[in-house]
């Protein structure tokens, strides 16, 4: 079921780790290529370029891409009670995590009259990109929504692609969610013209500052592209799971685990990385069964037979370890034995999900933790989402006369050695009796 890469015996740096663990070929370039068209045409014509866009791509014609305040409303009301249930705990417990990661401001005495206060501001308007298309994700839209609020940003909109099946809005389930959330501005547009309607702004809403959330190809190749404009989170693309595991781990499990995110896409990356031919063995055999039983068997095989996914085998658990740094999977699963151990010593990974009962599914939904997470590799310089994302550090400088005094003879110094002695004279003059004429 999935191919073997065998690095049993090998000795590889960093580098031709990364070239030889599973990776989808990913070219955002090339996407970036019918994606500029779509965000030329939308900063030119605007909302109406939207309307065509989504016309033509999604097959749905809008007479206003904002949802209707009441639709949402009716959806939360239709809500199945068990989902309403469901996604109220997964808000409590976003909330509760989340909340502890909102920083305080700090500042520092650094001389007698002399403070630098770093103070943490909220950016002021956020568009945040709830995915469509193969699933229903109201799960991104808590994700994104509770470290927004939690950090305080005082102006949110969501949008989810448009779906023929409900009237051309985003799924309702997606509606009742931004319900739950107290979120009145939802969008009915996808794609790259998503991102570029909250880029630029059109005559139906306002430029955002910031954009955040998951997305196919095009929308990563759009936040590649209007980056700058706009801030992105990441670049996130198809869904990954790693799982480091030795003989110890039950191979039912592990290929549940593998199943799940595979689920996702047909470009999903699924990976055991192992010291024990018999879990792999065994995972293999396990993958055969539990496929047959689940509702998206073509999307499953597809992912799990693809470039991206693989089972690789190691001497030992030191090896295992440093082919995961190299990885930097999305999600890491560790089931070995001294799971907490281990994971304790992982350097690169969106989420690590320590021992048997911390399923990645766990953290899709209602572990607390955010799911909106690097892809490919990004781990290793990257974060996932947080109240952090949407918070911009400041620091406030203040002097009084003698403490800039006590400092003034080094500014210059070391203005001069910069060659900008007018850097050292916007000191220097401060100190200077006044020439005739001035006050």
């Amino acid at each position: 079921m999935l191919r073997t890469i065998d690095l049993r015996g090998q000795h590889l740096s960093t580098v031709q780790l990364r070239q030889v663990v599973p990776r989808a070929d990913i070219d955002v370039d090339r996407a970036l290529e019918s994606v500029r068209p779509i965000l030329e045409d939308i900063r030119v014509r605007g909302v109406q370029a939207v309307k065509e866009i989504t016309a033509r791509l999604d097959g749905v014609e809008l007479d206003s891409i904002r949802v209707p305040h009441e639709r949402c409303t009716e959806a939360l009301q239709a809500l199945d009670p068990q989902v309403r249930a469901a996604l109220e705990e997964s808000i409590a417990r976003a909330r509760k995590v989340h909340a502890d990661q909102r920083r305080t401001d700090v500042t520092t005495n650094v001389v007698p009259g002399g403070t630098v206060t770093e103070k943490w501001m909220p950016v002021g308007r956020v568009g945040l990109y709830v995915p469509g298309g193969l699933a229903v994700y109201p799960s991104s839209v808590v994700m994104n929504v509770v470290p927004a609020q939690t950090a305080g940003v005082g102006s949110i909109a969501v949008t989810s692609p448009p779906q023929k099946a409900f009237g051309g809005l985003p799924h309702p389930t997606i509606l009742a969610a931004c319900a739950l959330l107290d979120v009145d501005e939802v969008y009915a547009v996808g794609g790259a013209q998503a991102i570029a309607m909250f880029a630029y702004g059109t005559a139906e809403n306002e430029p955002v500052d910031l954009v955040t959330g998951p997305g196919n190809i095009y929308v990563t190749a759009a936040k590649r592209q209007l980056r700058g404009l706009v801030g992105i989170d990441s670049e996130a693309g198809p869904t990954e799971i790693a799982i480091l595991a030795d003989d110890t781990a039950d191979p039912v499990h592990v290929a549940a685990d593998l199943i799940s995110q595979a689920e996702h896409d047909p470009l999903a990356a699924s990976v055991l990385v192992t010291s024990s031919d018999k879990l792999a063995a065994a995972v293999d055999a396990e993958l055969r069964v539990q496929i047959e039983a689940t509702k998206h068997i073509e999307r499953i095989g597809t992912a799990l037979a693809g470039e991206q996914s693989g089972v690789v085998l190691v001497d030992d658990i030191e090896q295992g370890l440093q082919v995961v740094d190299a990885y930097a999977a999305e999600h890491l699963e560790i089931q070995t034995a001294d799971s907490p151990g281990v994971a304790a010593r992982v350097r690169n990974a969106g989420c690590i999900f320590v021992g048997a009962w911390s399923p990645v599914s766990l953290g899709d939904y209602c572990a607390g933790s955010n799911h909106v997470l690097p892809t490919g590799g990004c781990a290793r310089h990257s974060s996932g989402l947080s109240v952090q994302s949407f918070l911009r550090g400041v620091h406030i400088v203040e002097y009084d006369r003698d403490a800039l005094q006590e400092v003034a003879g080094h500014v210059q110094a070391l203005a001069n050695a910069e060659d900008l002695p007018a850097h050292g004279a916007a000191v220097r003059l401060r100190f200077e009796e006044p020439r005739p004429g001035q006050r």
